[in-house]
């Protein structure tokens, strides 16, 4: 595990890479690929309450597996809450400072209060919902109680440096995942149209959906709604990505950068938690006079080749550098199409390791084991093996073979994803 601190005199900090695990798969998966602490939630009070989530016997477990590992835990209270949501929180918070998490992110004021009186021990990290785009909100929230204060994903790189002048908490910022068309999240069109409340934990996402327009007169008929010829997702943000702006964002004093996307798949976690790891443990090593400028510092092209092959919906830097323009949109579909896809998850290692399947894999395709770091090894799979041992040469989701490839794959690790080229 890497360290969060240099070593280097003159190079900055780096900051705790902190990324999603909306189940224990996901948890292991981020860890494999790199995380220093990783977030997740339990069946109550988080605000994605259609990702696995955590039962309290399950997520004692995960914390036991993430200290193991030297991860830090953080659980997501973050709901904007009505009265009878407080019932079960008590009991809820106590439950979580004995299983030993290391923190919790909260956005509702009250919630905050009753934590503070409840598990005072415990670190509170006050959630993006909670809106904090000034200096003077952070000094609020600081002076509260909050050790740490997830910014408002509206706000550009000088704000941020602004605000890191003038507190001393520690200041955490979204670098990467789903983008929403409301306020740092704050949306009601879920509520409206589905039932569903997104400040509850339970959004339909209706900005992914595609709008046509129905005149009242004319039932049955459809017509689009469109700004041009770009289509009919309206409401459909880019994802953002600040894969580019690190340097400066470290340079800055980021204590920790997060990842969203616990609804993700397990190949979003861990393909992203790499890259991001790789690209801190880079900007690590670099020589102290490279820090003068850290606007001149660029990444290998190589970082951004690898983004866009976990991407969903294309990527925008949103606020970072300049208020985002039309472009920041996707307008033709709900998400871009996927150069790569996930094809296997080693479960034993070894030559010829025991894996998971996750998309039909059939003998003769190539396929890359992605090691952590930005390498990836090339094989050609030249058949499969049941654990009964017979030899098969096309493998469904969910069937666990041993893979038989050129070169072995003697670097494979437990957790490890392989992956292949779509177009293959």
């Amino acid at each position: 595990m890497n360290k969060k601190k240099s070593s280097k005199a003159g190079v900055p900090v780096i900051p705790e890479l902190l990324a999603p695990a909306g189940n224990f798969e996901k948890l292991v998966t981020a860890i494999h690929y790199g995380a220093d602490a990783v977030y997740m939630g339990g069946k109550q009070f988080s605000l994605r309450a259609k990702a696995g989530n955590f039962s309290e016997e399950k997520m004692a477990e995960a914390v036991v597996y993430a200290h193991k590992h030297g991860v830090k835990v953080y659980v997501t209270i973050n709901i904007l809450a009505h009265n009878r949501d407080f019932a079960d929180l008590d009991s809820s918070l106590q439950a979580l400072y004995k299983i030993g998490v290391d923190g919790l992110i909260i956005a509702d004021p009250g919630i905050f209060s009753r934590a503070q009186k409840c598990v005072p021990r415990l670190a509170i990290h006050l959630s993006t919902q909670a809106n904090v785009t000034n200096g003077e909100s952070a000094r609020f929230w600081l002076k509260h109680g909050a050790s740490r204060l997830n910014l408002a994903r509206e706000l550009s790189l000088q704000e941020i440096r602004e605000i890191r002048d003038m507190v001393t908490g520690e200041l955490e910022i979204f670098v990467h995942g789903a983008l929403c068309i409301s306020y740092s999240g704050r949306c009601m069109l879920s509520n409206y149209m589905t039932g569903r409340d997104a400040n509850q934990g339970s959004c339909a996402h209706p900005c992914r959906y595609s709008y046509r327009l129905i005149e009242e007169k004319r039932p049955g008929e459809y017509f689009p709604v469109e700004e041009d010829e770009r289509g009919t997702y309206i409401f459909n943000s880019k994802d953002l990505c600040l894969l580019e702006g690190l340097p400066e964002l470290v340079a800055a004093g980021v204590d920790s950068l997060k990842i969203e996307g616990r609804m993700k798949s397990i190949f979003y976690v861990g393909g992203v938690t790499r890259i991001y790891r790789a690209a801190l443990d880079y900007l690590r090593d670099l020589p102290a006079e490279a820090w003068e400028d850290p606007s001149q510092i660029n990444l290998p092209p190589l970082f951004r080749e690898e983004i866009e092959k976990t991407g969903t919906r294309g990527t925008s830097e949103n606020f970072f550098r300049q208020r985002p323009l039309e472009t920041e949109m996707l307008y033709t579909g709900s998400r871009v199409s996927m150069r790569v896809e996930p094809v296997a998850v080693i479960r034993r290692e070894g030559a010829a390791p025991l894996v998971e399947i996750r998309n039909v894999l059939e003998s003769g395709c190539e396929i890359e084991y992605m090691l952590p770091g930005m390498e990836c090894v090339l094989l050609t799979l030249q058949f499969m093996e049941t654990e009964d041992g017979e030899r098969i040469d096309r493998a469904n989701p969910g069937n666990r073979v041993f893979l038989h490839t050129e070169p072995a794959l003697s670097q494979g690790r437990l957790n490890g994803i392989l992956r292949r080229n779509t177009a293959d």
